[in-house]
């Protein structure tokens, strides 16, 4: 049995951001909800009454529990017998910081929208108050929850390709494609504004995405890495592009690029993992299938469903061969669902499912951040060698 199935009830769970018109925001809503382990009860859904009272009606929040701000969401909460236990953070980045450092301290526990905060320092502080408190934390690297890549990770660990060689990784979209600065509601996007969006927007937004799925897969940390970060749109204050080699602790060789500006791209990501002996590629706009190839034989096209996947990927598997698809709100909520066994077995004082602690961490979050400030050394130094600290 569980630590979930012990507990024998859902969560309780506050919200902080994600009022209209947050696309994220709607996605944790229906990951935290899709499973029945936690139930929304609270919110800090925006800085502007108006936003928050409408979005809390969105969540199904009642109106005495939409708060003005965080520190108002966790001192009421506190004293209720029916208190949240986690929160949800879902604000923008530089933000990350501050309300997860006050719910640690409050004793909640934490799902956290990546990058997990601006800067390493801050990561740091969180790594350590967190683990000090006995916090579950997670950090939404969300392409972790998808059965395929799990499949890959046991498949690298079992030494199904061999020793690793190299890697391969991309991340396109066309979000910035065009000059937004120049829209409308430039002014309303804090993603065009460095000071809240982080010292590399591409790096943070994506890059750490791509940095967890390699290192998540590989099952090694990034050793150093040799980067050109930029921006493709003229005039651009954040950074929409950067071109990087990297090397794996173990010395595998890696290369990777990240663009927010490729035009009519829709969300493209790629991983190809080489070995000694085959190699593995999953594509997001198949995410249900991995190839495997072996350096003899047959190519092999594994599915999500298959009964002779390992436990990681049926642990993370929802439908069993139907031949229906599994999407992004599946990953989330796999990554949700691992939360709450975490949470759980917290406040049970047991271990938790095994399968449940492969979940980006805080210490996933704080990788992140050291990858885009070595990143960002090594282009201030032309794109020297630069180790990961």
């Amino acid at each position: 049995m569980t630590a979930f199935e012990r507990l024998g009830r859902p969560l309780r769970l506050g919200f902080i951001g994600g009022a209209s018109p947050s696309m994220i925001g709607q996605v944790h809503l229906r990951a935290a909800l899709m499973d029945r382990r936690f139930i929304v009860v609270a919110g800090a859904l925006s800085r502007e009454a108006a936003r928050g009272a409408a979005a809390a009606a969105e969540y199904g929040i009642e109106p005495s529990r939409s708060y003005a701000s965080v520190p108002e969401m966790i001192a009421r909460e506190a004293v209720r017998p029916d208190g949240i236990e986690a929160v949800a953070i879902v604000s923008p980045n530089d933000t990350h910081h501050p309300f997860a450092l006050a719910a640690v301290g409050a004793g909640l526990d934490v799902m956290l929208d990546k990058p997990m905060t601006n800067s390493v320092a801050e990561a740091e502080e969180l790594v350590a108050a967190s683990t000090a408190r006995g916090i579950a934390f997670c950090v939404t690297h969300a392409y972790s929850g998808y059965p395929m890549i799990r499949e890959a990770r046991a498949l690298v660990a079992a030494g199904r390709i061999g020793a690793l060689r190299a890697v391969q990784v991309e991340y396109l979209g066309s979000g910035l494609a065009a000059f937004v600065e120049g829209g409308p509601d430039a002014a309303k996007r804090w993603r065009l504004d460095p000071a809240r969006s982080g010292p590399s927007l591409v790096l943070g937004d994506i890059g750490t995405h791509a940095h967890h799925l390699a290192a998540y897969v590989c099952g090694v940390p990034f050793a150093e890495v040799s980067a050109e970060v930029g921006a493709l749109m003229p005039g651009r204050r954040v950074h929409d592009y950067a071109q990087l080699r990297f090397r794996l602790a173990g010395g595998a060789r890696g290369a990777m690029t990240l663009c927010q500006g490729a035009a009519g791209v829709e969300n493209h990501i790629l991983l190809r993992v080489i070995g000694a002996e085959g190699h593995l590629e999953w594509r997001h706009a198949a995410h249900n299938e991995l190839r495997l190839c072996p350096i003899e034989g047959f190519p092999m096209l594994l599915s999500r469903g298959h009964p002779t996947l390992s436990p990681a990927a049926t642990h993370a598997t929802r439908f069993r061969r139907t031949g229906h698809p599994e999407g992004l709100h599946e990953a989330f909520a796999n990554l949700y669902s691992d939360f709450a066994e975490q949470a759980a077995a917290r406040r049970l004082g047991c271990a938790p499912d095994p399968l449940a602690t492969t979940a980006p961490n805080a210490a996933d979050g704080l990788a992140g951040l050291r990858f885009v400030a070595a990143c960002l050394a090594s282009e201030a130094a032309s794109g020297a060698w630069t180790r990961l600290v």
